[in-house]
């Protein structure tokens, strides 16, 4: 099966590629390079062995769309492209708006010309806003959103589900990710986004190395256990295997399903800090400031219909995503 894979060579799609072409998929690859690196192609070869065809576009371009979709016959695609910092959302509103949502009806638009019917969309924990209770379940309210960047995933989420509806062949599988850290056991691949980073974990690495002076914390006033936001940590290579099973149910499946990709725990932000701290054996400086525009006090997930529907669950722990993380930065600051 040849799967495309939009915005291929970021954070999370790139984890996907190297799972993919592990598992003997052919692979094609778009990204424009807005939050990643053209160095990420030789990486993934270093880690699989393997070759993959590369397009440098933007998934809004329906002329590139239909070059990619001419030349191969896609049987199915995984759409990671996207913008995704909550903070850059409020300030930026449109950009998000217009990348987000126009990337998905192009992709949709071309998949449906060209008999391509299986996709894997990366959702987010966002859609639930502010949740009522915790944990959170795939049953639970979406929509009540808090910012753009949560809202453009919802927003999403309904177009997916009126195409399926429009088109009985047309299979989604929409996975609602928690919050993705950690790297690929290599080092070769990890989070590191172009700029002063706008996601907590890359934030932390980079103060840690002594990059970034110190890290800010939004806020040590929530209805949490140390007053600093919780939530629910995944690693990114846990994630990544969720989409191989995410497939699996696409190839065999009609129709739209939602699926939470989590690990049922929340940690705080002093939690994260603290293990950091302790499995790599540095001192990450904070500073404690005002809440920021968008976020909400607690957020994680109950995982257990991903369990149960796909046979998927994740295994690494904190340990990890905290080792990983650190072995990351420090392999691309020696090379």
């Amino acid at each position: 099966m040849k799967i495309l894979v939009t915005g291929g060579l970021g954070f999370i799609g790139s984890h996907a590629v190297v799972e993919l072409l592990d598992d003997d998929y052919e692979v094609v690859v778009i990204d424009n390079l807005y939050n990643s690196s053209i160095d990420v192609i030789d990486n993934i070869k270093k880690i699989t062995g393997k070759e993959f065809s590369f397009y440098q576009n933007d998934v809004c371009d329906l002329d590139a769309l239909e070059k990619i979709f001419s030349e191969h016959k896609i049987d199915a695609v995984m759409h990671f492209a996207g913008y995704k910092a909550v903070g850059e959302s409020v300030e930026k509103p449109i950009l998000y708006y217009e990348n987000n949502l126009l990337s998905t009806l192009h992709l949709c638009k071309k998949m449906i010309e060209h008999c391509c019917f299986k996709l894997i969309f990366s959702s987010s924990a966002t859609v639930y806003g502010n949740p009522k209770v915790l944990p959170i379940t795939e049953d639970c309210k979406v929509g009540s959103t808090t910012n753009p960047y949560g809202t453009t995933k919802w927003m999403n989420e309904k177009i997916l589900k009126d195409i399926t509806v429009a088109n009985s062949n047309f299979t989604v599988i929409v996975l609602r990710y928690f919050n993705p850290i950690g790297a690929h056991k290599s080092g070769l691949i990890g989070e590191k986004p172009n700029g002063i980073p706008n996601n907590l974990m890359p934030y932390i690495v980079r103060v840690a190395t002594g990059e970034l002076e110190m890290l800010n914390i939004f806020g040590n006033d929530y209805d949490t256990p140390d007053g600093t936001g919780v939530r629910d940590y995944i690693h990114v290579v846990d994630l990544a295997k969720g989409h191989l099973k995410a497939l699996e149910k696409a190839i065999s499946s009609r129709g739209i399903y939602y699926y939470n990709l989590g690990t049922g725990i929340g940690y705080s932000v002093l939690d994260l800090v603290d293990n950091f701290e302790k499995v790599n054996h540095v001192k990450v400086p904070y500073r404690i400031i005002g809440r920021r525009e968008g976020d909400i006090a607690s957020c994680y997930a109950d995982p257990s219909r991903a369990y149960k529907e796909l046979d998927w669950k994740a295994e690494l722990g904190l340990e990890d995503m905290m080792k990983d993380s650190y072995n990351f930065i420090l392999k691309q600051k020696k090379g």
